[in-house]
């Protein structure tokens, strides 16, 4: 059984250790975070490994798994093959929706194989997703050795995998980021919206709700053009540009992103029609 190693001890990092030492795809050796007590408490969620603070002490290892911030991925993999921790027949890779493989570059130059995963789902709720991760979606992509390796283990953590191309990358996660985090700030601006029409905070979640989860249902089950309501798949773009003045002068952002939404909503209200 190869030992991994787990850079970067936050929900990610704890999300997939824990499935790698559940399943034993993995046997979880150092797990790293710049501070100790996290690191500590990600070994106890993770159920195994050495809590260590820094990069300092670390040692080798078969596989290293980076679940840093994307914005640390490259000096994180040019600090640790500068100390030896990569050579030939290791894989290194990193859990970036948005990042390549080819960051790795300096552990690609000491031999080893390199590779970027992501799991396409919400970590908001880190216990939750833990214990219902399988099913999950991966998307993966980097060198042959290395997907050879990470395929294996993550169909042994029941996760489904799709390999992507890397010059997709930022593309890709952007429709992740329409359907995860931008959805979230879209349901706040109803909320905002409802609260200062008058509607208490509660009532205004009580009347979002429905509406959102039923939305969604109608998207997966009939497809986006069928689950279009509201007054442009009506053709009423007269209310539509009343509402867009009313909207506008409430709150400019939120006009901007009522504004936005209008020609993608006309396009698919072509399509229902059809």
């Amino acid at each position: 059984m190869s030992g991994l190693n787990i850079i970067g001890a936050g929900k990610v990092g704890r999300v997939l250790g824990r499935q790698f030492f559940r399943s034993a795809a993995f046997r979880i050796e150092q797990v790293v975070n710049r501070s100790l007590p996290v690191a500590s408490a990600s070994v106890a969620f993770i159920g195994g490994g050495h809590a260590l603070a820094g990069l300092a002490h670390v040692q080798a290892a078969d596989v290293t798994m980076l679940s840093v911030a994307d914005d640390q991925i490259e000096a994180t993999c040019d600090a640790m093959a500068a100390r030896g921790l990569f050579q030939p027949g290791s894989v290194v890779f990193h859990c970036s929706g948005a990042k390549a493989s080819n960051l790795l570059a300096s552990a690609s130059a000491a031999g080893a194989s390199v590779a970027s995963l992501h799991p396409v789902a919400s970590f908001a709720d880190q216990a939750r997703l833990a214990d219902h991760f399988a099913g999950t979606i991966c998307s993966l992509e980097g060198d042959e050795a290395a997907l050879q390796l990470l395929i294996p283990a993550l169909q042994a953590v029941q996760a489904r995998v799709v390999q992507i191309s890397a010059a997709n990358k930022l593309l890709y996660h952007a429709g992740s980021v329409f359907a995860s985090n931008y959805l979230v700030t879209l349901m706040e601006t109803a909320l905002q919206a409802y609260q200062a029409a008058g509607i208490p905070p509660d009532i205004a979640k009580a009347m979002a709700e429905p509406l959102a989860r039923q939305s969604m249902d109608n998207v997966f089950q009939m497809g986006t053009a069928a689950a279009l309501t509201g007054p442009i798949a009506r053709g009423d773009m007269a209310t539509v540009a009343l509402q867009q003045q009313v909207v506008s002068a409430w709150d400019a952002n939120a006009g901007n992103l009522y504004q936005a939404f209008t020609p993608p909503s006309v396009v698919l209200a072509a399509r229902k029609s059809k």
